[in-house]
């Protein structure tokens, strides 16, 4: 199993770069940042300090989406860091959440999101696309690779995820919607004529090492409210005890009262009290590091290829170190 480190890029930017290097000592693979213009600092810029001072590490965004840059921009981004560092970028993507709605702009579209995936994966890899109904290919890029992950959890998302996606991103660790998710996923690439097994599968969900409890679920508490927003946009769209979303996904949700993205990703977001400890402790890994290597093993054992930890609370180095000291060895040992 690969592990990945997810961050927000706050300032300053060097805390970010020391701690995708202090994850790369401790074993992880993968670096990852949100990527939403207003609420941070522009991911792109950094990812390319964060692999000139790695050797291995694979870095995207967890995740950006295709209305906050155009295509061709967003393609040549990844291209030039390829270029520079060699193929060490995935893009991972999604309809938006933060990044447009922040701007007062709502989520893309399904359909435009595919369109966009398939786009940006042919001109970074330096194939001829169309953009606007204008074929263009970026003519410097040589040897261009790039693994397009899509985030979803909603049926149609799961169904666009197997036609197209190269990975899935589910941001959630929850055993039975794990489950549930990857075989909608697998399901639908057999039934587009791909290989299901050819797509990796990554959950990424808060990780807190430790014996209390209470904090850690305190600590963690805003994912909920997250994902939350996500599951809110299900309800609307499908209706509660819909037999197209289950209802371990959407039940928490109808305590919810709206959200403040100001806190969005935060420990100690306010938006996020309606969020019971049962659901913290479902969509997360807390507690010694025995829990949650008895949870990654599970996780594994369902199709995970690799778990990206949330590190947004207050024992971040320490996370990183524990999982490199005692949870990466066991579960590739």
């Amino acid at each position: 199993m690969d592990f990945g480190l997810v961050l927000q890029t706050d300032p300053p930017a060097s805390q970010v770069i020391s701690l995708m290097k202090r994850a790369e000592r401790n074993g992880f693979r993968y670096g990852w940042t949100f990527d939403s213009a207003v609420l941070w600092q522009e991911p792109f810029v950094i990812y390319s300090q964060i692999l000139a001072n790695t050797q291995k590490l694979h870095v995207g965004p967890m995740v950006t989406n295709p209305g906050t840059r155009t295509w061709e921009v967003t393609a040549s981004t990844f291209a030039t860091l390829n270029d520079m560092y060699g193929n060490r970028t995935v893009c991972g993507i999604g309809r938006g959440d933060s990044a447009m709605r922040v701007a007062g702009r709502a989520p893309n579209t399904l359909a435009r999101l595919g369109e966009a995936m398939d786009v940006i994966r042919d001109l970074a890899e330096g194939r001829e696309a169309s953009v606007d109904g204008n074929p263009i290919r970026i003519p410097w890029i040589k040897d261009g690779k790039l693994p397009v992950w899509m985030a979803a959890y909603g049926p149609k998302a799961l169904a666009l995820a197997g036609q197209k996606a190269d990975g899935f991103i589910l941001q959630l660790a929850d055993l039975y919607l794990t489950e549930w998710m990857i075989k909608a996923v697998r399901q639908a690439a057999a039934e587009a004529g791909r290989d299901p097994s050819a797509i990796t599968i990554c959950v990424a969900a808060p990780a807190y090492v430790g014996e209390d409890l209470t904090h850690a679920r305190d600590q963690c508490r805003w994912f909920g409210g997250m994902v939350g927003n996500h599951v809110a946009d299900l309800v609307s769209r499908y209706g509660e005890h819909s037999s197209m979303v289950p209802d371990e996904l959407t039940e928490y949700v109808k305590a919810r009262q709206g959200y403040d993205y100001s806190h969005h990703g935060r420990a100690g977001n306010p938006s996020t009290d309606f969020v019971p400890d049962e659901i913290v402790d479902r969509f997360c890994l807390l507690g010694p590091a025995e829990a949650h290597i008895e949870k990654l093993q599970a996780l594994r054992d369902l199709g995970v290829d690799q778990f990206a930890v949330y590190d947004m609370h207050d024992a971040k180095e320490s996370t990183i170190d524990a999982y490199g000291s005692r949870i990466i060895p066991a579960l590739n040992a």
